[in-house]
């Protein structure tokens, strides 16, 4: 009786030990190597941040639908297209710029109205490259 105890026990936790690998492992993998589901969670996440953009079949950002999303060096000059020195600026996407009032096409917040020195300021703390 008390070998079928010690056995009961031993056999209990090894299957506690394993369970608790088994999920240690689980979220490792989601964590660094299951890139299947990775690749979807990125997929679902990129087609949120990208409303607003056309997207190839691979989720490949091609052309700005709305054209106030800005890429590369943004030339803040430009979009002041009334030359009032004031444009609209996300506060959550940085790099969403417009001569009008409006809403971000990737997060829907309203613009803030900003003059081109802020714009330029909050550009450059966020590591985007702005014409001089």
């Amino acid at each position: 009786m008390k070998t079928t105890n010690k056995s009961f026990s031993v056999l209990t936790v090894l299957l506690m030990f394993a369970l608790i690998t088994m999920a240690n492992n689980s979220v490792s993998a989601k964590s660094f190597g299951d890139t299947t589901k990775t690749k979807k969670m990125e997929m679902k996440h990129g087609m949120h941040h990208h409303m607003g953009m056309k997207m190839d079949m691979k989720g490949n950002k091609m052309t700005d639908t709305t054209g106030i999303i800005h890429e590369g060096v943004i030339d803040l000059k430009v979009i002041d297209a009334n030359k009032d020195g004031k444009v609209f600026q996300d506060q959550m996407h940085w790099n969403v710029i417009s001569d009008k009032a409006g809403k971000c096409p990737l997060c829907k917040m309203t613009l803030k109205e900003v003059t081109l020195k802020e714009a330029k300021t909050n550009l450059k703390k966020n590591d985007f490259k702005v014409k001089q």
